[in-house]
């Protein structure tokens, strides 16, 4: 299925993902630490974080910068290629598949990502700012799901 981004979309989206990427590191393990928070069941996929409690000691942790920021640069790596089904999905597909497959991770998991980063949007830099990516993760989310099912999940 192929995306339908506007030129004006992809330039709203852009700006607005460029504003959060500028510190991918910091905000993507602001966006692990506050689902792994607000989402408890989710550290079990991750068996070197389950012991950490604290959000403090999570935001320290090298190995959850280290998850934040591949996060984020997988985004950005999809975010160049919004005008390209083709580019996109050959980032998103294999990333899908290997958590479907090898991870065995919930797809469910991926909707509240998704959420965290455009609230995450929103507090920083406003309304305008989420609504413009909304669509991006939107893409995301069903593409990653299409993925799941063909991987059979």
């Amino acid at each position: 299925s192929t995306m339908s981004f506007s030129e004006a979309e992809v330039q709203s989206a852009r700006g607005a993902w460029e504003k959060i990427y500028v510190d991918a590191e910091d905000n993507g393990t602001a966006v692990l630490v506050r689902m792994f928070t607000e989402h408890p069941d989710t550290k079990s996929y991750f068996t070197h974080f389950t012991g950490m409690d604290s959000a403090e000691e999570m935001k320290q942790s090298d190995q959850v910068r280290g998850h934040g920021k591949k996060v984020f640069t997988a985004i950005n790596d999809m975010v160049q290629h919004l005008d390209n089904t083709e580019a996109f999905l050959g980032i998103l597909k294999p990333l899908g598949k290997k958590h479907a497959t090898q991870l065995k991770i919930d797809p469910k998991n991926f909707k509240i990502i998704c959420d965290i980063i455009l609230q995450l949007m929103e507090e920083k830099f406003g309304g305008d700012c989420k609504a413009s990516f909304e669509k991006v993760t939107n893409e995301i989310c069903t593409h990653l799901n299409n993925i799941y099912k063909e991987a059979g999940w």
